[in-house]
């Protein structure tokens, strides 16, 4: 399995409504087509966390086959007023803004 931990800025009180569209989201086959095995949002003082599992070693290839379908432009643009670059100076694409993991341990 391979994990992605995206990080950002949300606007504080919009937690009910970003779990509402990812609600909304995960209940379509995108999720399936992009290999996303597990979905976990979470939120800290301003920040959110979007930690997303998927099958096999890396989600990246299929998410990019999945950036051109309408649903995933809709939420995106839907996340728009809530959800917003960590950085917006350093901000180019969606991998600036995924943390890098470095340390991992399992149990046997």
């Amino acid at each position: 399995m391979h994990s992605n931990l995206i990080v950002a800025r949300m606007e504080i009180g919009s937690a009910d409504e970003v779990a509402r569209l990812f609600g909304e989201f995960d209940t379509t086959d995108m999720p399936h087509r992009m290999g996303t095995r597990r979905r976990q949002l979470f939120a800290y003082r301003g920040l959110y966390f979007h930690l997303q599992d998927f099958d096999g070693e890396d989600g990246g290839e299929r998410i990019e086959a999945a950036k051109s379908d309408s649903r995933f432009i809709g939420i995106s643009d839907d996340l728009k007023p809530h959800i917003a670059a960590y950085d917006p100076a350093t901000w180019r694409s969606p991998a600036d803004a995924l943390a890098q993991r470095f340390y991992h341990w399992s149990a046997t």
